[in-house]
């Protein structure tokens, strides 16, 4: 039952002290998820309470198909912003609402993953290299930033790329709103200090790191429960600043998301692409936190746990949700054990539905805003660019190509660039692998790069070590490096492929050797391998190629070696 519903083993052997960690990371959790998922709500052009809707059964569900003990999930940053652009275009036409094109976009993404999952797709993870991924999210995270300057400061911004963002900025920035902006100002203020500055502060007066830590993550609740009263007895909706306004009381209504052809055809690739950024960020940081605790991620789970959640979104009145890397670090650093913190803080949210709304009428958007901006100023990363320039230049290139993409283009074309390029360098790299020519190290059995250290070689034997799988995608350049190197030496009488990282070889590649063999043997030379793995000498003798090989496979590269230099009575090497 462990291997379908992995929260049937944490739920063995469940102690209370169990309880009492997960119950006060639930307390935390909530209080933080609370401004949050309003927050991220309307930052996806949704109600206000599906943000609260998307927090409570998805949480649930997550809590018994998901295999990190530790991750927590809801409504995020980037995909509520991937949410607000897929569903933007298609209610623009008028034949869908929002909220039914944001329960059909999670329910789509829902089942994809779960279907992934149970074909076993974990490995998806793998085609967004983590450097993409972070030239992407610091890109999404400036234009949500940029996007959040309008309610903050009770200007209208229109747009979901930087040119859109920044011209629309330029054009209203003369119509602000003072109070509002007053309003907004002082919450982004408050929420830099109490993340940069108030622990400190906290402790030097004498509170426990956890009493101050709790405190620190409050901030957003702290300020709600300051400007709250202040917005109802000043008055601030006649005053001119934006409130949330209505927000329904009581727990959302279960029931299928009106589904149609079209809608399912318009939203089946930005559902896709949700799911998958939210799949490769949520498994970056379930093994980074269940590495901490020795627990293993399961990706294939992972898939069917975040499908399950994304299912419950939607048939629950929410919107997309994935693993949140801030909620799951504080849900981490506050102890929790298990998912029943998740199931915990889902109870929390359902209470704060039940109990709150009314009071949510007088929160002024702006402060929202700023809950937003400082939130996703984690998210954005510059150092990337400088990391990646420093250690690889086509990782800087493919960094710096999906910022700039994302940033001009929006975060659709963003993310399906990350994919491209994250595909077309392995593509790249694979393609022209390195190999290196290898001698002798004296006195030793062991081989290495000429190019890099002192070895013995000989003219009449060419030793090539291939430091890649051979596949259609590199066969040619194989044989372009190999008779580059013949060329240059005419007394040569062997040549020896050592493959000791040669996991596979396909087809291709295996014409290729037969190539290789043939035009070697017109010249008078003989190919050798050596260090060929069993799966690759499998391949082998199920083909002709080892009948029609002119030389010998060898065992390893020092008997390659000394069995030819002994066909050539003990050669000189050269100097």
């Amino acid at each position: 039952m462990t291997r379908f519903i992995p929260a049937a083993d944490w739920l063995q052997g469940y102690s209370r002290d169990n309880l009492v960690n997960d119950a006060l990371a639930a307390v935390i959790v909530t209080i933080m998820l609370i401004p949050q998922s309003l927050a991220y709500a309307l930052l996806a052009g949704l109600p206000a309470e599906m943000g609260l809707y998307a927090s409570i059964l998805p949480l649930i569900a997550y809590a018994l198909f998901g295999s990190s003990r530790t991750l927590s999930v809801g409504p995020v940053a980037v995909a509520s912003l991937m949410t607000a652009s897929a569903i933007g275009a298609v209610t623009a036409q008028g034949d869908v609402d929002y909220a039914t094109a944001a329960t059909v976009l999670a329910l789509l993404g829902g089942v994809m993953l779960i279907v992934l999952g149970l074909l076993k797709f974990g490995f998806v993870a793998n085609f967004l290299s983590h450097p993409v991924v972070s030239g992407f999210i610091t890109a999404s995270g400036v234009i949500i930033a940029l996007g959040q300057l309008g309610p903050l400061m009770g200007v209208s911004v229109r747009g979901d790329t930087l040119p859109h963002l920044v011209t629309s900025l330029m054009q209203h920035w003369n119509t602000a709103h003072g109070l509002t902006a007053l309003i907004g100002l002082s919450a982004v203020g408050f929420l830099l200090f109490a993340r940069y500055k108030l622990a400190n502060l906290l402790h030097s007066v004498g509170l426990s790191e956890r009493t101050a830590s709790l405190l620190v993550r409050s901030a957003p609740v702290l300020i709600m429960l300051v400007v709250i009263p202040l917005s109802y007895f000043k008055s601030f909706a006649e005053q001119g600043v934006p409130v949330v306004g209505y927000v329904p009381t009581g727990l959302p209504a279960f029931s299928a998301p009106h589904i149609t052809w079209d809608l399912v055809r318009e939203l089946a690739m930005p559902a896709f692409l949700i799911a998958l950024i939210g799949f490769v960020e949520s498994v970056s940081v379930g093994k980074t936190l269940g590495a901490k605790k020795r627990q293993r991620i399961d990706s294939n789970q992972e898939l069917v746990g975040l499908g399950a959640a994304n299912a419950a979104a939607a048939l629950s009145g929410g919107f997309p949700v994935t693993g949140g890397f801030s909620r799951s670090v504080v849900n981490f650093d506050a102890g929790a054990d298990t998912q029943m913190a998740s199931v915990l803080t889902a109870i929390g949210i359902a209470l704060a539905a039940l109990l709150l709304t009314p009071a949510l009428y007088f929160l002024p958007k702006a402060v929202l805003a700023a809950t937003i901006i400082v939130a996703v100023l984690a998210l954005i990363d510059w150092n990337i660019l400088t990391l990646s320039a420093r250690f690889s230049h086509a990782d800087f290139a493919a960094v710096l190509l999906t910022i700039l993409i994302t940033l001009m283009a929006g975060v659709e074309f963003g993310v399906l660039t990350g994919v491209a390029v994250s595909i077309g360098l392995h593509l790249y790299q694979t393609s022209r692998p390195h190999f290196a020519v290898v001698g002798q190290m004296q006195n030793s059995e062991h081989y290495r790069n000429v190019k890099r250290h002192p070895v013995l070689i000989y003219p009449e034997i060419l030793s090539l070590r291939v430091d890649e799988s051979l596949y259609f995608a590199n066969a040619s350049y194989l044989e372009d490096i190999l008779f580059q190197e013949v060329n240059d030496k005419p007394a040569l009488r062997h040549v020896v492929l050592m493959c000791p990282a040669v996991n596979r070889i396909d087809l291709s590649a295996l014409e290729a050797l037969e190539r290789i063999n043939a035009r070697l043997q017109e010249q008078g030379i003989t190919l050798h391998m050596s260090e060929v793995k069993g799966p690759v000498m499998d391949a082998l003798k199920r083909s002709d190629f080892l009948h029609h090989l002119t030389g010998q496979i060898y065992l390893s590269q020092h008997a390659a070696d000394l069995d030819l230099r002994g066909r050539q009575n003990e050669l000189q090497p050269e100097e």
